[in-house]
This record gives C-alpha cells, structure tokens and sequence, in this order.
C-alpha cells in the first residue's frame, strides 16, 4: 500500500496543476478508484462523506489489500485474524459516536430515546445493545468470511494443486472485494447515522 501510493501520488507531488493525460496509469487507477468510492460514499451519507473520507478510503484500501493478500500461496490473510478484524470495528464503532457527539453536542443521547418520551425507558437499553453489538458483527462478519474463503482455497489446492484450485481463486478475490465493500458500506452507514438529525 505504500509502494502502490507512493507511486500514485508521484505526479501530484511533482506539480501543483495536474491535467489528465490518458492514459491508463498507475495514477489513473488510482484517482479513478478514489473518485468511485467518494461517489459511493457521497450517495449513502448526506452530509460529511468528504470529511471522513480518509477513514472509509483508508479502510478501502487497507481491507482489501489484506484480504488479497491470503490468495497468494502460503500467506494467511491478516483479516481472519480476531485482533485485526476488531481493531477495525473499533475505529469504526467509535469514530460514529465521536463525529456524532461533535455534531450534535448532549442531544446525541436523544438517537437513542426513541421518537416519543415514554417510550425511552424501553427504547434506551435496546439502542445501547444494539450499538455495542455493531463492533461484533463488523469484525465477526470480516473474520469468519475470510477465514472460510481461505480454508476452502487451502483445501482444494491440497487436494490438487493444478487447475482445480482456480475456479476457488475467483471465488476468492470476489469475496475479498465483496467483503471489503460490506464493511465500508456499513461503516458509511454507521457514520451517517450518527450525523443525521433526529426527527
């Protein structure tokens, strides 16, 4: 990630006005991928995608490198490891509540009262369970995806390891991206709901 961004950021750093050239590029691919993801981004959260690109595109790029990194033979990807999974969900679970403190001051605590009064003492405790189970179905879900998608690759190739793992190796980048885009897709959310007004 920091040869692939070093070399993509090269042109940039070289001139203050950079015009597009073209051609396909180690840049192209790159300023393509970002404006994709800030598009995406844009279309889930309202207000705030911009500013809290830097953790959904680091996530992006970060989730992704590692879940690729189990296809090539004798590497375990780190995302089907429980310390790395978690850490993520962490910085998602409390990125959301800060950005949502920031936005909305003490009227936070109001997302999570419910939409009438008396119904807050019930609503309270179910919300609250319902947030501290974000981080454990974030991680859970990266974890376990990626563990199995990676035993079944391991499997196959013991079996034969000419021809009939490949059809599996798809399998395995498609689940990588698949499962790099649910978790910044309910990253996105989570943030999202944390910045928008209660009604």
């Amino acid at each position: 990630l920091i040869v692939f961004a070093y070399v993509a950021g090269r042109r940039y750093r070289a001139a203050e006005m950079v015009e597009p050239d073209g051609r396909l590029s180690v840049a192209f691919v790159a300023e393509w991928t970002i404006a994709r993801l800030l598009g995406l981004f844009n279309s889930i959260m309202e207000h705030g995608a911009r500013e809290l690109f830097f953790v959904l595109g680091t996530f992006s790029f970060f989730i992704l490198a590692n879940n690729l990194i189990g296809l090539i033979p004798g590497f375990n990807p780190p995302t089907d490891q429980f310390n790395v999974t978690v850490t993520l969900a962490l910085i998602t679970f409390c990125t959301a509540h800060t950005i949502g403190i920031r936005a909305h001051g003490f009227a936070y605590v109001k997302k999570f009262m419910g939409p009438l009064w008396w119904i807050a003492p019930l609503m309270f405790p179910i919300e609250i369970i319902s947030h501290l189970v974000r981080p454990l179905s974030l991680s859970v879900r990266l974890f376990g995806n990626m563990t199995g998608d990676h035993k079944v690759v391991a499997v196959f190739s013991s079996l034969l390891a000419l021809g009939l793992p490949v059809p599996f190796m798809g399998l395995g980048v498609f689940v990588s991206f698949l499962q790099t885009f649910v978790f910044i897709l309910l990253s996105a959310v989570y943030f999202q709901d944390a910045l928008a007004h209660p009604h």
